[in-house]
C-alpha cells in the first residue's frame, strides 16, 4: 500500500476519518534518511505492526533552520520528494507533512503535542532521537514529551543513535563527507548510495561530438558532491547503467554558466532529451581539470570509463 501524504491536520483527519487507529509515530526532518533515522522508523513499524496501529512519520517543509535562521540553514542533502519515496520504501503508512512556517514556530510545546500528536494522530507511541527539540524556541525536549505522555496517554521512546567505528550517524557528518567527495564515507553512514534525482536536459551537443555522449542532469537538489568526476550507477526507469559523472563547470570548454552534472552510460546508445534521472555516487576518480585540447580531454575520460569498467570488475 503507498505511502499516503498528508499536509495539514485536517487532511489527515479527512483521510483516515472520525474512526481512525491510533499511530506510533516519529517526529523529525529526516534529511539524508541515514542509518540512525532508518533505526527509528524500523521502532514505528514494529510497534505498528505489534498493536495494530497505523505507522507514520511527522515531518517539516521546509527545513525550520531555513525559516528561522536561513543565513545558517545547511544545504540539504535530499529534496522532499525523496525523503518521502524512502518513508515509501520502508513500508510505513502515512506521512504528515506539516508547512514549517512563523506561525508554526510559535507554537508551544504543549500546544504542538496536543494538536499533532494526541488529537490528528492519536498517537500511542511517539520515537524520537536524543536530541529531540520541539515548539517554540525548541523549549520542549524529551523529558517533556514523556511528561505530556504521561498526561495525555502516549508512550515517549528515544531512539539512541547509531554508532559506526565510534562515529554517530548524522545528517552533518554526511553532509561533510558529500561536500568533500568522500562518497564512499557518505554510502556507510547512509546506508546506501548518495544520489542526485532531477530531470535530463538537454546540453551544448560538444560531448557528443567532440569527446563521449552524455546526458545532462538538472535538479533541484542543494548538496551537490564536491567538483570532479565520479564512477557512478545512472537509473532510468528499471535500469541501472554503470557511469561516469562529472561534476563542474567544464573548464576545458571555456566553461559552463553554472555547475553541470553530466553522465556517460556505458553500453548506452540511446539519445534522450527529456525525462526523469537518478544518478548514484560510488567513488571519486579525480579532480576535474582543464585540458590542453579536445583530445586530451577524450583520452581521460576514455580512461575514466576504463576505471569505472575496473571498479565494477573488483566489487
Amino acid at each position: 500500500m503507498a505511502l499516503a501524504i498528508l499536509r495539514s491536520a485536517d487532511e489527515w483527519a479527512a483521510h483516515f476519518g472520525a474512526d481512525r487507529k491510533p499511530t506510533a509515530v516519529a517526529i523529525g526532518n529526516f534529511d539524508g534518511l541515514h542509518l540512525g533515522h532508518q533505526a527509528i522508523l524500523r521502532e514505528v513499524l514494529r510497534r505498528a505492526a505489534a498493536e495494530g496501529w497505523t505507522s507514520a512519520v511527522l515531518t517539516f517543509y521546509p527545513h525550520p533552520p531555513r525559516v528561522l535562521r536561513p543565513a545558517k540553514a545547511p544545504l540539504l542533502l535530499c529534496p522532499l520528494a525523496q525523503r518521502l519515496s524512502g518513508f515509501d520504501a520502508m513500508g510505513l503508512d502515512a506521512a504528515l507533512v506539516l508547512q514549517f512556517n512563523q506561525q508554526l514556530s510559535r507554537l508551544g510545546p504543549e500546544d504542538f503535542a496536543q494538536k499533532f500528536l494526541v488529537e490528528t494522530l492519536r498517537a500511542k507511541a511517539v520515537f524520537v532521537g536524543e536530541n529531540f527539540r520541539f515548539g517554540h524556541k525548541q523549549a520542549g525536549d524529551v523529558n517533556m514529551l514523556r511528561e505530556l505522555g504521561a498526561r495525555w496517554g502516549f508512550q515517549a521512546f528515544v531512539v539512541p543513535p547509531v554508532m559506526l567505528d565510534r562515529e554517530v550517524v548524522s545528517s552533518t557528518a554526511i553532509r561533510q563527507a558529500v561536500a568533500e567527495g568522500r562518497m564512499e564515507d557518505a554510502a556507510r553512514l547512509m546506508g546506501r548510495l548518495y544520489s542526485i534525482v532531477g530531470d535530463i536536459r538537454t546540453g551544448t551537443g560538444q560531448g557528443r561530438k567532440l569527446v563521449v555522449p552524455t546526458l545532462n542532469l538538472g535538479t533541484d537538489q542543494e548538496l551537490l558532491p564536491k567538483k570532479g568526476v565520479y564512477a557512478t550507477e545512472t537509473i532510468l526507469g528499471d535500469r541501472r547503467f554503470r557511469s561516469a559523472t562529472n561534476i563542474g563547470v567544464r573548464p576545458t570548454f571555456d566553461g559552463a554558466t553554472g555547475v553541470t552534472i553530466e553522465s556517460h552510460l556505458l553500453d548506452f546508445d540511446e539519445m534522450l532529451t527529456s525525462g526523469r534521472m537518478e544518478v548514484r555516487f560510488r567513488t571519486r576518480l579525480r579532480d576535474e581539470q582543464k585540458f590542453a585540447s579536445i583530445e586530451a580531454l577524450r583520452e581521460q575520460v576514455l580512461k575514466d570509463i576504463e576505471s569505472v569498467r575496473s571498479l565494477e570488475k573488483r566489487v
